[in-house]
């Protein structure tokens, strides 16, 4: 009896068609997560502080040091690629940098629902890595 790809499979497991596309969303989820981030941090750099300069340097730079850090150490292709512990450590602070900006402009609420979110993408992200239907094209697609 043949099976659909959106159905479990008669082991009771669902289909790796289905595990692909969630994989796919939730890498796209992450994407969207850190441009988000980067915006929070830039948008309470430009608010915080006295004087132009002061709203130049923090909304430029706070951005700018999230993606150098990103860049070497949790990018797919990272030059510096730590352990995941560390590769972890980067994107909490990243990210949860990004949900305290967004709380440091006022935000409290929606602070607290990208935080949440940022949370459950991560352990997402983290059972696709064990996942051998995944781990494969994920680490080929630098993920």
């Amino acid at each position: 009896m043949p099976t659909s790809p959106d159905s479990p499979t008669g082991s009771g497991r669902v289909g790796v068609p289905v595990v692909r596309l969630w994989y796919g969303v939730n890498e796209l989820l992450a994407f969207l997560l850190e441009l988000a981030a980067l915006a929070c941090l830039g948008w309470w750099g430009f608010t915080a502080g006295d004087g132009v300069g002061r709203h130049l340097l923090l909304g430029v730079g706070t951005p700018l040091v999230a993606v150098v850090a990103w860049g070497l150490f949790a990018a797919p292709r990272a030059r510096l690629r730590p352990p995941l512990p560390g590769v972890l450590a980067v994107k909490a602070v990243v990210l949860g940098g990004g949900a305290a900006a967004l709380y440091g402009v006022g935000h409290a609420v929606a602070a607290v629902a990208v935080a949440a979110v940022v949370v459950v993408n991560t352990a997402v992200a983290e059972l696709f890595r064990q996942s051998p239907d995944t781990s494969r094209r994920g680490r080929a697609a630098g993920g």
